[in-house]
């Protein structure tokens, strides 16, 4: 075994200082052209397939049947978090100052998402949407409440309608938790969320 001798301890000021003195010059972004995206899709059908792709469920609904699809997707959970009025299935409340280790043993978690993403399937969840931000993560299964007029072409757009937000949380989550890093096994909710069912209202 070799070892390697370092006689000269680093502390925090001396690593920093290092990396400031390293650091890489920095480059423009690139100049991407929109034009070359395809404006004429169906964002509405491109959205759905996609996120079938990614392990999601989706389903176009009425409002006023929000909860009664809910109950028919996950009719065996009881410790359920609504952060949003479209839905009372609610039994447990939380608020900002809630802990989040006491989510621990939520089932189910339903959110509105602010826009979703036709290229991925992707939907924007903010902190006012979760209220605590590891809610999204925590829970078993997540139903998120998604707006069809909402949603957008590309991340480019995407990117463009939260450029304004107000900074602060927010995630795009696509699809269940997965993972396939070891032995490329496919493993899904890992590190988040066993299922996601977008509803599009």
């Amino acid at each position: 075994m070799i070892g390697i001798k370092n006689d000269k301890k680093m502390g925090r000021e001396a690593i920093l200082k290092s990396v400031k003195q390293n650091k890489p010059e920095l480059l423009q972004l690139p100049d991407i052209n929109e034009a070359s995206f395809e404006e004429d899709i169906n964002l509405l059908e491109t959205f759905k397939n996609n996120l079938k792709v990614v392990g999601g469920f989706v389903k176009e609904i009425d409002k006023k049947s929000i909860d009664t699809e809910i109950k028919v997707l996950h009719s065996n959970k009881t410790n359920i978090v609504s952060t949003t009025k479209k839905s009372a299935l609610g039994t447990i409340t939380i608020d900002k100052n809630t802990e989040p280790h006491t989510l621990e043993n939520i089932d189910l978690a339903i959110l509105e998402a602010e826009l979703g993403v036709s290229e991925n399937g992707a939907v924007w969840v903010t902190a006012s949407n979760s209220i605590v931000r590891v809610l999204p993560f925590i829970t078993n299964d997540l139903v998120i409440i998604l707006k069809k007029e909402n949603i957008c072409l590309h991340m480019l757009k995407a990117y463009d309608q939260i450029a304004e937000r107000h900074r602060d949380f927010g995630v795009f989550v696509s699809g269940p938790s997965k993972t396939a890093d070891i032995e490329q096994c496919l493993v899904v909710g890992a590190h988040g969320a066993m299922s996601l069912a977008v509803l599009l209202i």
